[in-house]
């Protein structure tokens, strides 16, 4: 008999208020880099129920949130994984969980804005060219959120200076 090398299973479950320093841990790095937007954990437990968290052997090593926008608009957030097992079909599996959970919720499309556009694309994204996809009267209710995803999803210049420079995709289910 030969040895083989099994992969560790990729649990994925509902966020827990526990895992909030956990999260921390997983976006400090890429907030480090620019690549995410650190948040205070305020934050974060506000919106626990909207995260997923990956475990392998009982560690915490991705988490990724969903937060719905409107009835049929969500985006993905705060995607994010351990440096040494980014790669290994972490991020790909909280994606595709977390697009089964939009489409249960009755979400016909997924937002997300990100540096890693050929990871969304193989994913099922595709770069969002302009704002067309909202009705108007959809685009005007959404000016009155206070929530900043929701103010990136619209491009709107208030935050242009808190843009990190990444693309905005979409996701058709």
């Amino acid at each position: 008999m030969t040895a083989q090398t099994i992969a560790p299973a990729i649990v994925l479950r509902p966020a827990r208020t526990a895992d909030v320093h956990a999260i921390k841990n997983l976006v400090a790095p890429l907030a480090e880099k620019r690549i995410l937007i650190s948040k205070e954990s305020v934050t974060y437990f506000e919106a626990i129920q909207e995260f997923l968290i990956a475990e392998i052997d009982g560690e915490i090593v991705g988490c990724g949130a969903l937060h719905v926008m409107w009835e049929d608009l969500a985006e993905i957030r705060t995607l994010a994984t351990t440096d040494t097992l980014r790669g290994r079909g972490i991020g790909r599996a909280i994606v595709e969980k977390l697009l089964v959970n939009a489409r249960v919720l009755g979400v016909s499309r997924v937002f997300c804005l990100t540096f890693e556009v050929d990871f969304f694309l193989r994913s099922g994204f595709t770069v969002m060219a302009d704002q067309s996809v909202v009705d108007p009267a959809v685009y005007s209710e959404l000016l009155r959120s206070a929530d900043e995803g929701v103010a990136e999803f619209l491009d709107l210049a208030r935050v242009k200076p808190n843009t990190l420079g990444n693309t905005r995709m979409i996701c058709q289910l």
